[in-house]
Parts: C-alpha cells; sequence; structure tokens
C-alpha cells in the first residue's frame, strides 16, 4: 500500500533521512523504531509531504506521490497524526472534528462513530481543545485524522509523555483500527507498546534503515536491541 524507496531529506541545509527505504502491506501495523532524534518523525513528515524528499521515491496504493503537498496526500487516503499534536487550542473538541470532517460515506467515520471509540471525548465535546489534558489531546488528534476518512494513518509517537493508563487505553484503540481495516505506520519508543501491536517492524538510527523484521525477530534480537534502542 505504501513504498518508500530510498529517500532522502533535508532541513535546509542538514542531510536527516539518508536512503531511506520501507513497504507498509494494505492491513498491517508496521512500527518504525528508534531512539529520539533517530529520524521517525522526519520520516513520517517526508510520507505526509510536509518535508519532501530531494532524492528517492514514495509510492502509495501503486501511485508515486513525491513530494505531494498534504492536503493532497489527505485526499489520497492519508491521515496523519502528529507528535506535538498541533490541536485547534481556541476550538471546542466538536468544532476541532467538524473542520476536519471528509467524504462521509456510510458506515464510514462521523462525529457519533469518533465518540463511540473514544467515549472520553463525546463527554467533553463542548471544551476547547487548549483545556484537555494530554491523554485528551491525543484523543482528539487521532479521533481528527479519523474523521478525514483515510485508509491509512501515519501514527507518530502516540503514546509520547502520557500515563500508563492512557497508554494501555491507545494502545487497545490503536489494536481497534487495523481490526476495523485500516492500515497502520507506527512511529514509536515505548519498544513493547509497538511491538505487540506490529506485524513488523523497522529501527532507524542517524537518519538511516539499521534493522527490519517481523515483530518476532526484533523481540528476540536482544544485540540488535541494544545497540539502536537503549538509551
Amino acid at each position: 500500500m505504501l513504498r518508500v524507496e530510498n529517500i532522502h531529506t533535508y532541513y535546509h541545509l542538514s542531510h536527516i533521512l539518508f536512503d531511506v527505504s520501507l513497504e507498509v502491506d494494505q492491513g498491517e501495523i508496521v512500527c518504525l523504531l528508534g531512539r529520539n532524534g533517530a529520524g521517525k518523525s522526519t520520516t513520517m513528515k517526508s510520507i505526509m509531504g510536509l518535508t519532501p524528499p530531494k532524492k528517492g521515491s514514495i509510492e502509495f496504493k501503486g501511485m508515486v506521490c513525491t513530494g505531494q503537498k498534504p492536503y493532497l496526500m489527505a485526499r489520497m487516503g492519508i491521515g496523519f497524526v502528529p507528535d506535538d499534536r498541533r490541536v485547534f487550542a481556541d476550538l471546542t473538541v466538536g468544532e476541532n472534528l467538524d473542520i476536519s470532517e471528509r467524504n462521509i460515506q456510510e458506515g464510514g467515520w462521523d462525529k457519533d462513530r469518533v465518540y463511540d471509540f473514544f467515549p472520553a471525548l463525546g463527554k467533553i465535546d463542548g471544551r476547547r481543545a487548549g483545556f484537555l489534558s494530554g491523554g485528551e489531546q491525543q484523543m482528539l488528534t487521532i479521533a481528527r485524522a479519523l474523521m478525514t476518512n483515510p485508509d491509512f494513518i501515519l501514527l507518530d509517537e502516540p503514546t509520547e509523555g502520557l500515563a500508563p493508563l492512557i497508554v494501555n487505553m491507545l494502545e487497545s484503540q490503536i489494536a481497534r483500527l487495523k481490526e476495523s481495516g485500516l492500515t497502520v505506520l507506527l512511529a514509536e519508543q515505548n519498544l513493547e507498546v509497538a511491538l505487540r501491536l506490529s506485524d513488523r517492524g523497522y529501527i532507524i538510527d542517524n537518519g538511516a534503515i539499521r534493522y527490519q523484521g517481523t515483530s518476532d525477530d526484533l523481540r528476540c534480537n536482544e544485540a540488535v536491541r541494544d545497540k539502536y534502542l537503549c538509551v
């Protein structure tokens, strides 16, 4: 469903991603693991068109989309949950969802379905997003992406900085996304959560893919984990 081939991404003159390649098949959850600053978020932003790669190619659903504008990537069916959440602080929860709504079809994601998925959000529909807790903001950010009715979702560090109870809830809900038919690329530092959720994984370090394998492979390969994932 998604193929990233040999991309190189820069921030101005700084070379951040080096020859990064990865694939995600339809119906999979694939994790992108790495330390803070390893290149996970830049990979996500490169796919979404926020930091277009200078070299390499990105294909989605068989179509080359390298360097497309983010709104065009969203129209193609990619939802993006950024690591910094970026909720509209002055708008209510409900208004944040309303402005993201797109392509409602029978059985698709609308506000009622989102509130069924995240019941806590339904209870604070009228609250301004700037007054939400970190966990509530993260739920809202995921819900806002779902309101675009994507086929594929990029989840960038969804559990970062959250309490264990909220992490457990989000893990359960991300698993439900796969059951609902969504394909997911998950960038995550929480190794245990990522491996429980994912079918396969990639490890990125210093802007380059260093290892790839099934979740079982990653779970069993202590040497690779110690080299690339331990602080």
